[in-house]
């Protein structure tokens, strides 16, 4: 017997492909925003106040922890970091 393959670790861990594309999402927007945080060198505090969060949000942020943000709130945060947002759809493979 041979384990399956996934396409993502996403897609091994969820029920549904829409499961699936929607943490990919918000994983792929958590890591961009951290990034642009990181890239700005300012204190925890002043770093929250710019994406209008509280620091223990921001810090549930940058350590990564999908599940306490869903995708219209990591748009907002997006906007206020600075990114001009594009949906990129491609065919399922």
């Amino acid at each position: 017997m041979t384990d399956p393959l996934f396409p993502s670790v996403f897609d091994a861990l969820t029920a549904s492909p829409a499961e699936a594309a929607n943490l990919t999402a918000r994983a792929d927007m958590i890591l961009c925003i951290r990034d642009r945080v990181a890239s700005w060198a300012l204190s925890q505090d002043q770093a929250a106040e710019r994406l209008g969060l509280t620091r223990p949000r921001l810090n549930d942020l940058m350590r990564g922890k999908l599940e306490k943000f869903l995708l219209d709130a990591l748009v907002n945060i997006a906007a206020s970091a600075g990114f001009k947002l594009r949906l990129h759809l491609e065919d399922a493979a």
